[in-house]
């Protein structure tokens, strides 16, 4: 990992005196490493399993449903695989075959238009990936899902969502290159800081209205009814002076008997959904602890450290990009005849992957201890037993690994293992 990463950067440090052949070989190098730094992790977390039930969690699993739990995590894996190694083989073959040459060289005979160029090399492959992705998310809603009781998705409900997801990946990539190809076009030179604000700006856009645009594409939010849970929710928010007028209940027992929640936007736009599954499986002091946890986030300023975070690395990916843009051997690496948006894009993707590996290893450490931050801010505020107690029989309930590979989760977690979350709130806070 650490190779690779200097690797990289010696590369966007020295990519004027790389021939185009190297660069192609470092660009299968990368695939390769990718391919396989994932699938060891992934063997790692799947033979970590350990037979023994934790102590923790004997009043809710039996011999029989922890062997289930296992199994889900077992059937999850393999699908995973499977799919990761077809993606792996179709990147491989069309760097090897610089297919994503002839892809864009077949985009410029298509049309006259830079915008629409662009627009019809990334169509065809998100349509191809839209395609193959098919059978993988049917077995996985009607095949795995189904077996282990999860799936409440009927085939008119997925092909809608598929149709939709369609529509809606379309307009983004069409929308966000033509944007990109407009700034680029307008700047000769230090365009990149002007993607930085446009990126910056989108994504606080979607981050405040994704629950507006975004979610009644899918499903039905409906204000939570005036009732006890009502009452205890803004109760509560007004005891920590935390404003919160949207609380919706989202209808998502039509697709999963999972439970979920999610919370969005800013300033006035703050929202909570609560699945319906959640509010049916939960009591009320559950569910608010849950928010508690929420909030926490929001007191302890990590929402808006992450956005800033979030934003300094867009920065840094739009000016590699620009250094990218720049080497025309770059183009003739991946087969094109000439450097364009979107070959920036293929071959940038590929160079700034360990660098991303790197960012989102560190990333996780501090949201893993964001996570621990907010437990206990709702363990002080409102109550730490109902917190432990949400967080096992939502862990129960979606068959979730209890015993996650400490790599894997140095690597991928973003929240710390449900056993140790318990074990923190399980400790007395010391007196002050």
């Amino acid at each position: 990992m650490k190779i690779s990463f200097i690797l990289t950067i010696f590369v966007f440090l020295n990519l004027c005196v790389l021939s185009s052949e190297i660069i192609l070989n470092l660009f299968i190098v990368l695939a390769i490493f990718n391919f396989l730094f994932t699938t060891v992790l992934e063997y790692l977390n799947d033979k970590n399993w350990k037979d023994n039930i934790p102590d923790e969690f004997k009043d809710f699993y039996d011999a029989e449903s922890y062997l289930k739990a296992k199994n889900y995590k077992i059937s999850r894996g393999k699908l995973s695989s499977v799919s990761s190694s077809v993606s792996f083989v179709f990147t491989i073959s069309m760097l090897y075959f610089f297919g994503f040459g002839f892809l864009s060289d077949l985009a410029t005979s298509f049309s006259d238009s830079v915008i629409l160029q662009s627009s019809f090399f990334f169509m065809i492959l998100y349509l191809f990936n839209f395609v193959i992705g098919i059978p993988f998310s049917y077995y996985s809603t009607f095949v795995i899902e189904e077996k282990f009781g999860f799936n409440k998705t009927n085939l008119k409900t997925f092909i809608s969502d598929k149709i939709k997801g369609l529509f809606i990946s379309s307009a983004l990539i069409v929308g966000l290159t033509s944007l990109a190809i407009f700034i680029i076009e307008s700047f000769s030179s230090g365009y990149w800081l002007w993607l930085w604000l446009g990126l910056s700006l989108l994504m606080i856009f979607l981050n405040m209205f994704y629950a507006d645009l975004i979610v009644p594409i899918f499903n039905k939010l409906t204000p939570l009814e005036d009732g006890e849970l009502r009452k205890k929710i803004e109760a509560y928010s007004n005891k920590v002076g935390y404003s919160l007028k949207n609380i919706f209940v989202i209808d998502g027992s039509k697709r999963s008997s999972k439970a979920n929640a999610f919370f969005s936007g800013l300033g006035p736009r703050k929202t909570i959904a609560l699945y319906d599954t959640l509010i049916k499986k939960h009591s009320d002091e559950e569910l608010v602890s849950v928010l508690a946890h929420e909030v926490g986030h929001f007191k302890k300023k990590h929402i808006l450290l992450s956005m800033i975070i979030t934003i300094c690395q867009l920065g840094v990916m739009c000016y590699l990009f620009e250094i990218c843009m720049s080497f025309e051997m770059i183009a003739n690496s991946l087969g094109a005849s000439a450097m364009n948006f979107h070959i920036g894009i293929i071959a940038f993707s590929f160079l700034y992957s360990p660098i991303g590996l790197i960012i989102g290893i560190l990333m996780n450490i501090l949201s893993r201890k964001n996570e621990f931050e907010a437990d206990e801010y709702a363990k002080s505020t409102y109550d730490g037993n109902a917190l432990i107690l949400a967080l096992k029989k939502l862990s129960v309930d979606s068959l979730s690994n209890l015993y996650p590979h400490p790599l894997y989760v140095f690597i991928h977690y973003s929240h710390p293992p449900l056993i140790k979350r318990l074990e923190a709130l399980n400790k007395k806070t010391p007196l002050s």
